[in-house]
């Protein structure tokens, strides 16, 4: 095969990472990044090497931002429902009679409509007008724009949500969701929260949440069972997204009274436990909202006392989605540091206003120390909030040790896929293959999956010692190795993505003709 063949194959999805090869066993690391050296420096080609490259999770996304326009208004067409092109959005009904109404249905004999519909409803060919100022205001229009074409569509949205995961060639998929989001803000008013008695609105709305976590599971079960009808999973003839781990985050709304925001995140609690599917709750919408400025405190001590009362709860906060100029100076100083020390925060969204906080260097320092790592979204800061290049704090992070993994946050309104942020990235701030597979690494080191983890040290990667000695590839089938990846869910993803990684890495050297050498790879092994 000519040069780039087995990588074109890759990435198209004709030959799967982890298929088995007629490899060698042990790949030199040094082999892999000159091989990967070569192959990348055509920048045309760059994407068609990193598509194939196995990633190992997205962990920041949101489900209803996953979801490109262009299926949105195929299923509105399906559904009957009629868009507004004045408006650039959905209607939640049928046409009526002397409005602006057009039939979905009628757009695809109307092609320059269709294109400005697909405009509004993302950030494609973005440009700022008096009623749309800036790519922020843009950006967070368009969900209610489309939110009528998502109502009888979660499955296909999952459906879509993982077939693009499996086109990345992505392991594992944190999904951002709110399943009775308005039934659980609601207990709100049945049960106000009285200044922060927080154990009293606790006591109040209990006898209300096993009934709402009871028809959140049931939602999602649909959700899922759509899915795998969608994707004909467990057939012979399944979609790659059916690979794909699914597991999601409890999203709360952060811009309601906060006698709204508690049951949310009080029922959010009540889910983790009742349900594994989900993995931790998050708190969403823009940070810079005047309600979210306001309550961030008050939210944060929310969390606080939720930790206290259930530190199994595992907490990915959106903190410091903000810049300069956006809220005033001192609303940049301290959202991180709270949402890491009073929420108690295992993650970290987007980060971007790091260096803006008070005492930036020892809040990355404790960062550092506590392992709290920061879903970096590079498109989506850019498009929002205007921060790129060297004004991204990407780098700062690096430097002071402070974890951090690719995500995507809203693909579909953003038009890119997890493959443009590792392109990116790569590009951008120059990225060798050793750093892109250490954030590969990364998406699943702190992934909020159960079980220990295949590494007990990341910087470098070293692997336990029951599993050091073994062969990259299948699940051993006996011995302490089998015993460990057997008693860890999580393990046993990061073992398939050492695999996947291993057969990459013999392709690319393969096409560069570097050679395979027969040193084991950095990270595996003792140190």
């Amino acid at each position: 095969m000519s040069r780039f063949s087995v990588v074109c194959a890759l990435a198209a999805g004709l030959i799967l990472p982890g298929a088995a090869l007629a490899a060698p066993q042990s790949v030199s690391p040094d082999a892999a990044s000159r091989a990967f050296a070569l192959l990348g420096r055509d920048p045309a080609r760059l994407d068609m090497l990193l598509r194939a490259m196995p990633k190992g999770a997205d962990l920041h996304n949101h489900l209803a931002g996953a979801v490109y326009a262009e299926s949105m208004l195929d299923w509105a067409a399906r559904d009957g429902l009629c868009v507004s092109p004045v408006q650039g959005r959905i209607l939640a009904g049928g046409c009526v009679a002397g409005g602006d109404g057009v039939r979905a249905a009628d757009l695809s004999g109307r092609p320059d409509m269709r294109a400005d519909m697909i405009d509004a409803l993302s950030m494609r060919d973005f440009v700022p007008t008096a009623s749309d100022r800036s790519g922020h205001d843009h950006f967070f229009a368009t969900f209610a724009r489309f939110m009528p074409a998502q109502a009888a569509h979660g499955g296909d949205m999952l459906a879509e949500a993982a077939t693009h995961a499996a086109g990345d060639h992505v392991l594992y998929l944190e999904l951002m969701i709110s399943p009775q989001l308005g039934a659980a803000a609601g207990l709100g008013a049945r049960h106000p929260l009285h200044d922060e008695a927080f154990a009293e609105a606790d006591r109040a709305i209990g006898p209300d949440l096993p009934a709402l976590v009871g028809a959140a599971r049931q939602d999602v079960d649909a959700m899922e069972a759509r899915m795998r009808a969608v994707l004909r999973c467990g057939t012979a003839q399944a979609a790659p997204g059916c690979g794909v781990t699914v597991r999601y985050l409890y999203q709360t709304i952060r811009t309601m009274p906060p006698a709204m925001v508690f049951p949310q995140l009080d029922f959010g609690y009540a889910l983790v436990h009742a349900d594994p599917r989900f993995v931790g709750v998050n708190i969403v919408a823009p940070e810079d909202d005047a309600v979210a400025m306001r309550d961030y405190g008050l939210h944060m001590r929310m969390f606080g006392w939720l930790a206290a009362r259930d530190p199994g709860v595992k907490l990915s906060l959106h903190a410091g989605e903000l810049a300069p100029g956006m809220v005033p100076p001192e609303g940049l100083r301290d959202h991180i540091r709270q949402a890491v020390e009073v929420a108690g925060a295992r993650r970290i969204g987007h980060g971007v206003d790091i260096l803006h906080e008070d005492d930036p260097d020892g809040l990355m320092a404790e960062m550092a120390r506590r392992r709290v790592m920061v879903e970096i979204n590079l498109t989506s800061n850019d498009v929002i909030l205007g921060i790129a290049g060297a004004g991204h704090p990407f780098d700062a992070y690096r430097a002071a040790g402070v974890p951090v993994a690719l995500s995507t946050d809203d693909e579909g309104v953003s038009r890119i896929d997890l493959t443009h942020e590792y392109a990116r990235a790569a590009t951008v701030y120059a990225l060798d293959y050793a750093a892109l597979r250490d954030l590969s690494r990364a998406g699943l080191e702190y992934a909020f999956v159960p079980g220990e983890s295949l590494w007990r040290g990341v910087a470098p990667y070293r692997m336990v010692a029951a599993c050091a000695s073994v062969p990259t590839g299948a699940m051993p089938a006996s011995g302490a190795c089998h015993d460990f990846l057997a008693a860890s869910a999580r393990a046993r993803l990061q073992w398939a993505l050492e695999a996947r990684l291993h057969d990459f890495e013999t392709m690319m050297i393969r096409e560069a003709g570097q050679g395979a050498g027969s040193a084991r790879p950095k990270g595996y092994g003792p140190a």
